[in-house]
């Protein structure tokens, strides 16, 4: 990042609102594009009926969990990317990504090869069988051109690790528009292509995702980049390197994985409850990609600030970076909050069927009210994912995967016991995933307020002067 942490503009406070808000705004309209991008997917689908909805969130969901280990590894890069700079090592940093790149060439056959586990895991689970073929359909062509969005993955933490987040919101916003306008065309079959419904988003996700590597390759190669950084004397395997991603970087990625498998296993067990169960929860689920991936922009930010603040010996200032990711979010946070309180019935019914649907109707209160009650965490998320965020960037990264995991797969068997034993209501079974939720929130604070992180090193800086002026 140019400028802000070298101190090149005098009135900015290091690891202060200012200097967090030019690193994590941008990723943070990003992971808001991306998630617009999932939601109008969805909301196209919706017009469809129902069930191709369902469809989009159960394949979209299990396709994206094969890839999460290796996200989650490859993702500490920005992390490693930081502290190499703070430290003053830039010609590390192109080396790290090299190794990520490594890392997603070698996950792109294994992915290929558990491609089978999707449908079969659909049908094990018993939803519903008019929602069944589609799931399956759009989980095998996400899973095959999964290599786009480990490429994507990788190299935009190249930009966010050295503080260019700017390049990274240019990508999502050219990934977005071309995904969104794919998609309209290829599911309502527009501007002369036929109507391929689900199969249409499938590749207008494809499609957009790869517009989006495009766009960051081209920075990543371009000639400002070979010579600051180097990047054309990278192209080698580092074995110290290596092992520092995967040292650092495989309890995200193992975190990561099984997050995301017990997510989908919360799916599966609310669609395989029945088609107004799975409405009730997808519509729930789409809200809540609302209120939290763009969080996970300031998580990004939060963790390539306090990567890079650490990597200089600064633990003080990035605490103050936590603390000012904890006052931006909030902000957002109380934005979701009044939405998710005061308007669940409007917000359901933006997912209405174009014609009249009977399972959507018998859905909709069930939704609005969990909607109304996903309010409670949503006004502590913003907390939670920086601090995450924070532990992760000071190389804390296995205590944030332990009670991440631990919290998770609470929350699998807690879900089934309720709804398919003890057969309660869906209202009851969130009730009690929200109050888990609530638990993790608080091990995660007392685990940032003891202050081990500050004493975890990551890098070591060579000998000679600090890469940034003393405060």
């Amino acid at each position: 990042m140019e400028g802000f942490s070298e101190k090149k503009h005098k009135n900015i406070v290091p690891g202060g609102v200012a200097e967090l808000s030019f690193i994590a705004l941008p990723m943070v309209v990003s992971a808001g594009c991306d998630t617009a991008m999932i939601f109008i997917d969805r909301l196209f689908l919706s017009r469809l009926g129902p069930e191709q909805m369902n469809a989009a969130l159960g394949g979209g969901v299990a396709s994206f969990m094969l890839l999460t280990f290796f996200i989650g590894l490859t993702g500490y890069s920005t992390a490693l990317v930081a502290q190499y700079l703070g430290s003053g090592m830039k010609q590390k940093c192109p080396v790290v990504i090299t190794q990520s790149m490594i890392v997603c060439v070698a996950a792109y056959p294994l992915l290929l090869a558990l491609r089978p586990l999707g449908p079969w895991m659909f049908a094990k689970s018993g939803i519903d069988p008019a929602q069944l073929a589609s799931q399956s359909l759009y989980f095998n062509i996400l899973v095959s051109a999964s290599i786009v969005g480990l490429a994507r993955s990788a190299l935009s933490c190249f930009f966010s690790g050295v503080g260019r987040t700017r390049v990274v919101m240019i990508s999502t916003l050219v990934s977005m528009a071309v995904n969104v306008c794919a998609n309209y065309a290829l599911i309502f079959g527009k501007f002369g292509f036929p109507a391929m419904g689900i199969r249409g988003a499938a590749y207008g996700t494809v499609l957009g995702g790869a517009c989006g590597v495009a766009v960051l390759a081209f920075a990543y190669f371009g000639a400002k980049n070979r010579a600051e950084f180097g990047v054309g004397r990278s192209f080698f395997f580092d074995a110290a390197a290596m092992a520092k991603l995967w040292r650092f970087g495989s309890p995200a990625g193992f975190e990561f994985l099984l997050n995301m498998a017990a997510f989908n296993a919360m799916i599966l067990a609310f669609h395989s409850r029945g088609p107004v169960a799975a409405t009730a929860a997808t519509v729930l689920f789409n809200w809540d990609l609302v209120a939290f991936v763009p969080l996970i922009g300031m998580e990004i930010g939060v963790t390539s600030l306090v990567g890079r603040y650490m990597g200089a010996g600064k633990p003080d200032i990035a605490h103050r970076s936590a603390m000012s990711g904890i006052k931006i979010g909030c902000i957002y946070s109380a934005v979701m909050l009044t939405l998710f309180a005061g308007f669940p019935e409007t917000l359901v019914g933006v997912f209405r069927p174009a014609a009249a649907d009977s399972v959507f109707d018998a859905a909709a209160p069930t939704a609005a009210f969990m909607i109304r009650l996903a309010a409670v965490y949503v006004s502590i998320e913003a907390v939670v994912l920086v601090l995450m965020g924070a532990l992760r960037g000071a190389g804390d990264t296995f205590f944030a995967m332990l009670i991440s995991v631990a919290t998770h797969w609470i929350l699998v068997p807690t879900l089934y016991v309720m709804l398919h034993v003890m057969n309660t209501s869906v209202e009851a079974a969130w009730v009690a995933l929200v109050s888990v939720f609530m638990v993790f929130s608080l091990a995660i604070y007392l685990r940032y307020r003891s202050g081990k992180w500050r004493e975890i090193k990551v890098v070591s800086a060579p000998p000679g002067p600090p890469p940034f002026p003393a405060d």
